[in-house]
C-alpha cells in the first residue's frame, strides 16, 4: 500500500531545487511498490509531493522512481520517465522525456539529466528553455551552477515556431554559449549571430538581453527608421535606463539628414501618484540659427481629504516645432493645474490654464494667456420642502497680457473676474395618466470687475431668477414579435428674467444646440451671459429596440421664445425667437455598426448644420467615420462653410498582415487635409511596420510634408506578442 513520510527540508530559491525534499523522505522510507506518494510541509516550506508508477530500492542501495514520475512543490512542477537517486555520492540521474514547469512562466526540458542533490549543480543534455511559452533556447548541452546560472552551449534562440523538418525559422541567435542569470533575469550571449532564415545578418561578439519574465531592464528598445520631406532619412534609436523600481528613463537620439535631436522621457511612480516628464532638443536645418524643442510635465496625485491633484504643463519653442516634428496636430498649446475632489452629493474643483497660440492669424497678446476657474457644488435634500436643491458657486478670471482697451468689437487687453452664484430647488410629481411633471425654480447672480475696457463698465451685477416646469409622458408597447417601443413626448415651459448692467461675452461664444442642453435654461456654456426671456420646448423621444439585437433611438425637439435671443451666432441654431428644430438620433445594428447623426433645419428645412458619425467592429474590420457639414459663419471665423471628412480603419487581410488607413478630406476645398496607410505584418515572433503619412497643410510656418516609416520588432524580449498573434504554418513557412 502506499505509505506518506513526513521530511523536513528548507526550500531553496534556484528553478531546479524542488525534488531534493522528495527524496530525503523516500531514503527513510521502505520499498514501495505501485504508486506511490509522499508530501510533507516543513515549517516555512512549501508542501511537497511525487507520483510515480513504481517506486523502490535498488540492489546497490539506489532509490528508483519510475513511470510517469512528476514531483509537485509550489508553483515548480517536475515531469520525467524514471529518477534515480545515489545516496552515497548524492548525484541524481534523470531520463527523459524531462520537463520542469515554475509557475508556466519558465519551462526546462531534457533529454536526460546529472545533478546533485541540491539539484544546484550538474548537466542536462539535449536542453531546451522556453519563457512565457514563447522564447525558447535550445542547446546539446545545459550547465547548472550554484543554482543561479544555467550555462548553455551551442545555442539557437528564436521566439518562432520551430519545424520538425528542420526547415530554420524566420529568424533565430546563434551563440556559442549563453549564461542565463536567474536571480538578475539576464541572459548573456557569447559569439553570437543574428540569422534571418539561415542566413547570418549580424554578429556579436557579446549580447546582453533581459530574459522575456523581465518587464524591466536597461537597454536599447524597438529603433524605427522614418524619412520626412522636411527631415529627410532619420533613425531613431531608445534606450531605456531603470532608475530603481519606481522610476525610469527613456533617451532617443533622432539622427537623420535635416535634424539632430533628443529625445527624453523620464517617469515615476509614487505611492499616491505618478509623473512624466518629456522633451525634445533639436538643431536642424529648417531654422538652422536657432536651437528648438518642446517639454511637457504630467502628472496625477491623489493627496489628502479625497483630493486629486493633476497637472500637465507644456511648452514650445516655436510654433512650427510640434508639425515639423510630428508631434501634435494642435494650433493652440493648454497648460492646466487641477485640484478637485468629487463625492456624490458634492464637486469642488479649481483650475488654472495658460494659453499659447500656435495660429498665424492670432496676436498672444490679445488672447486670455491665463484663465483661472473655482467651483463649488453641492446637492442637498430638504425634508420640509421635499425634492432636490443644488447650490453652485463658480468664479472665474481671464488675463490678457496687452494693456489696450477693449472696444464692443475688440477684446484687445481686457482683463475679467467674474463670482457667479445659484441656487435651483427641483421637484418631481407623478400626475394623472402617467404624467410626469418637473418643477424648477430658481435664482443666479453674477458680479464682473473688468480692467482695460473702453466698452463697459469696470463694475456690473446681475440677478437673474428663474422658474420651468416639464412635463413627460412616457409609453411603452411591445410589438408581435417581442421588440420593446419607447415613445415619450416632452414639454416645457421655461422663465428667466436677466435684470442688471451689460457684461462682455467671454467665454460664451460659440454654443452647441444638442440632446444634453435642449431642457436647460441657458444653453450658453458659461454664466457670463444667460439667456433671457419666456421659452416654450417641445419634442419627443423615440426608442426601439428589437429582439434580434438591433436598436434605433430619435429625438426631435425645437425651442420656441416670446422674444429674439442675442448672443447666440446664426450656425449654433439657437438664435432668433425660434431655434432651429434638432433632429438626432442613433442606430446599432447587432453590435456590428453603430451609426449616429445630429442635425439642425431652419424654418425652410434648409440644413445649417449636420453631424454624422459610423463605427464598425467586426472580426477582421474596424472602421470609424465622421463627417461635419456647417454653414458660413463670420461669428465663428468661418468665411465659408464648412465640409469635412474624416475616416479611420483597418482590414486584417489575413491572419498575418493587417492594412490600415486614415484620411481627413475638406469637401469644401476639395483636397485632404492629412492622409496615411499602414501595413503590419505579425506572426509569433516578428512585427512589422510600414506607414506612410501626408500632411497638406501649409501656414507661414509650417510646410506640407510626407513621412514615411519603418519598424521591425523580434516578438518575445521587447514586444509583447498577444494573444491573438497568429502562428506560422510549417507547410508554408
Amino acid at each position: 500500500m502506499p505509505k506518506t513520510v513526513d521530511f523536513i527540508k528548507k526550500r531553496r530559491g534556484a528553478l531546479l531545487s524542488t525534488v531534493v525534499p522528495l527524496w530525503l523522505g523516500l531514503m527513510a522510507a521502505p520499498a514501495l511498490t505501485q504508486t506511490s506518494a509522499l508530501a510533507s510541509e516543513a515549517v516555512g516550506a512549501a508542501p511537497a509531493m511525487l507520483v510515480a508508477d513504481r517506486v523502490f530500492v535498488s540492489p546497490d542501495r539506489k532509490l528508483v522512481a519510475e513511470g510517469n514520475v512528476e514531483a509537485f512543490q509550489g508553483d515548480i512542477r517536475l515531469q520525467a520517465n524514471r529518477i534515480t537517486y545515489d545516496r552515497q555520492t548524492g548525484v541524481l540521474n534523470m531520463e527523459g522525456p524531462i520537463r520542469i514547469d515554475q509557475s508556466g512562466s519558465i519551462t526546462v526540458l531534457a533529454n536526460a539529466a546529472e545533478l546533485d542533490s541540491g539539484l544546484r549543480n550538474g548537466i542536462l543534455r539535449g536542453a531546451r528553455m522556453v519563457f512565457d511559452q514563447q522564447v525558447q533556447l535550445a542547446a546539446l548541452q545545459m550547465t547548472r551552477v550554484e543554482g543561479r546560472y544555467s550555462q548553455l552551449y551551442k545555442t539557437a534562440v528564436t521566439s518562432c515556431h520551430v519545424c520538425e523538418d528542420g526547415s530554420p525559422p524566420l529568424w533565430q541567435i546563434r551563440a556559442e554559449r549563453i549564461t542565463h542569470d536567474e536571480a538578475e533575469r539576464q541572459l548573456y550571449f557569447e559569439g553570437a549571430q543574428l540569422l534571418i532564415k539561415d542566413v547570418p545578418v549580424f554578429y556579436f561578439p557579446a549580447l546582453r538581453l533581459p530574459d522575456p519574465t523581465l518587464e524591466r531592464a536597461d537597454g536599447f528598445l524597438v529603433p524605427s527608421l522614418s524619412s520626412s520631406s522636411t527631415l529627410g532619412l532619420g533613425l531613431k534609436l531608445p534606450y531605456f535606463v531603470t532608475i530603481g523600481p519606481h522610476k525610469d528613463l527613456t533617451i532617443t537620439p533622432y539622427l537623420s539628414e535635416k535634424t539632430t535631436t533628443l529625445d527624453l522621457r523620464y517617469r515615476q511612480a509614487f505611492r499616491n501618484g505618478d509623473i512624466e516628464i518629456s522633451g525634445a532638443f533639436s538643431r536642424d536645418d529648417i531654422q538652422p540659427d536657432d536651437s528648438r524643442g518642446y517639454l511637457s510635465v504630467r502628472g496625477d496625485f491623489d493627496i489628502p481629504y479625497d483630493f486629486k491633484l493633476g497637472f500637465d504643463l507644456k511648452t514650445v519653442s516655436d510654433d512650427a516645432y510640434y508639425a515639423d516634428y510630428d508631434i501634435s496636430d494642435t494650433d493652440r498649446i493648454r497648460s492646466e493645474l487641477s485640484l478637485n475632489r468629487v463625492r456624490r452629493d458634492q464637486l469642488i474643483e479649481g483650475k488654472i490654464y495658460n494659453y499659447k497660440t500656435l495660429r498665424d492669424a492670432e496676436n498672444q497678446d490679445f488672447i486670455p494667456s491665463t484663465i483661472l476657474t473655482g467651483t463649488f457644488e453641492q446637492r442637498l435634500f430638504p425634508k420640509y420642502v421635499g425634492g432636490e436643491l443644488r447650490l453652485r458657486l463658480n468664479a472665474a478670471q481671464f488675463t490678457r497680457k496687452s494693456s489696450l482697451d477693449a472696444t464692443l468689437a475688440d477684446a484687445n487687453g481686457r482683463d475679467m473676474s467674474r463670482v457667479s452664484a445659484d441656487a435651483t430647488w427641483l421637484r418631481s410629481w407623478i400626475l394623472p395618466w402617467g404624467v410626469e411633471s418637473i418643477w424648477t425654480a430658481g435664482i443666479g447672480i453674477d458680479s464682473f470687475a473688468l480692467s482695460d475696457d473702453a466698452a463697459f463698465d469696470n463694475d456690473a451685477t446681475r440677478v437673474t431668477p428663474k422658474a420651468a416646469l416639464t412635463l413627460r409622458r412616457p409609453m411603452t408597447r411591445q410589438t408581435a414579435s417581442g421588440a420593446v417601443q419607447v415613445l415619450e413626448p416632452i414639454v416645457q415651459f421655461g422663465w428667466t428674467n436677466v435684470n442688471g448692467d451689460d457684461t462682455p461675452n467671454e467665454a460664451s461664444n460659440i454654443s452647441e444646440y444638442d440632446q444634453g442642453n435642449l431642457l436647460a435654461l441657458s444653453r450658453f456654456p458659461e454664466t457670463d451671459v444667460r439667456e433671457d426671456g419666456d421659452t416654450l420646448i417641445y419634442g419627443v423621444n423615440f426608442a426601439h429596440f428589437d429582439t434580434t439585437g438591433w436598436f434605433a433611438t430619435g429625438t426631435i425637439a425645437q425651442i420656441h421664445r416670446d422674444q429674439a435671443q442675442s448672443g447666440f451666432t446664426s450656425s449654433s441654431g439657437l438664435d432668433g425667437r425660434n431655434s432651429n428644430m434638432l433632429v438626432a438620433g442613433q442606430l446599432g445594428l447587432r453590435n456590428d455598426l453603430t451609426l449616429t447623426a445630429r442635425t439642425l433645419f431652419d424654418e425652410e428645412w434648409s440644413v445649417t448644420k449636420a453631424e454624422f458619425r459610423g463605427d464598425l467592429e467586426r472580426d477582421r474590420v474596424s472602421l470609424a467615420g465622421s463627417y461635419l457639414w456647417l454653414q458660413a459663419d463670420p461669428a465663428e471665423n468661418r468665411v465659408q462653410e464648412t465640409s469635412e471628412l474624416w475616416f479611420d480603419g483597418a482590414y486584417d487581410l489575413n491572419q498575418i498582415w493587417r492594412a490600415s488607413a486614415n484620411m481627413r478630406y475638406d469637401i469644401t476645398d476639395g483636397r485632404a487635409t492629412r492622409a496615411g496607410l499602414g501595413l503590419t505584418y505579425r506572426n509569433e515572433c516578428v512585427t512589422l511596420d510600414l506607414s506612410l503619412s501626408r500632411r497638406y497643410t501649409s501656414t507661414t510656418s509650417v510646410e506640407p510634408s510626407t513621412d514615411f516609416g519603418f519598424t521591425l520588432s523580434l516578438n518575445g524580449f521587447s514586444v509583447k506578442s498577444g494573444d491573438t498573434t497568429s502562428r506560422r504554418s510549417c507547410s508554408n513557412t
